[in-house]
């Protein structure tokens, strides 16, 4: 069964985990939805989503060094991106992603609870998505 209206992903690419968020674009919040481990899963994995939830954009993290300038973390993200944009044909933009690993774990911090480091690269996703949604459909 689809979701409907459709939604806009956000991912947050680690080598490790990929943190995912998701928003519907009726409503506009993005919430974490979930992380997903970066293996040679990932894409089925993401597709099952994109189709369970009715994905119409995945927006990209993409990191940068403090003064903006790219970095061989940035390289390694437009490289996934480019790779897995034929697998999912929709739109993939990239946002940039300023410090969101920083702010997802002084929030949780924050909660006083534990977290797991998934919780972190989720939440970072949320900040990525809703940075987007702040720029592009203000």
């Amino acid at each position: 069964m689809q979701a409907s209206p459709s939604s806009i992903l956000a991912l947050d690419v680690g080598t490790v985990r990929i943190g995912v968020a998701i928003a519907s674009s009726g409503v506009g919040l993005p919430r974490p939805l979930t992380t997903l481990a970066n293996d040679e899963q990932f894409s089925q994995n993401l597709r099952l989503i994109v189709n369970s939830e009715a994905v119409h954009t995945i927006v990209v993290g993409l990191p940068r060094g403090l003064d903006g300038q790219e970095t061989a973390q940035t390289s390694l993200v437009r490289v996934f991106a480019s790779q897995l944009q034929p697998i999912v044909a929709l739109p993939m933009p990239f946002q940039d992603e300023a410090l969101s690993s920083a702010r997802a774990k002084t929030e949780l911090q924050a909660r006083g609870k534990p977290y797991q480091k998934g919780d972190v690269d989720a939440l970072a996703a949320t900040f990525i998505l809703e940075d987007y949604l702040q720029t592009n459909e203000a």
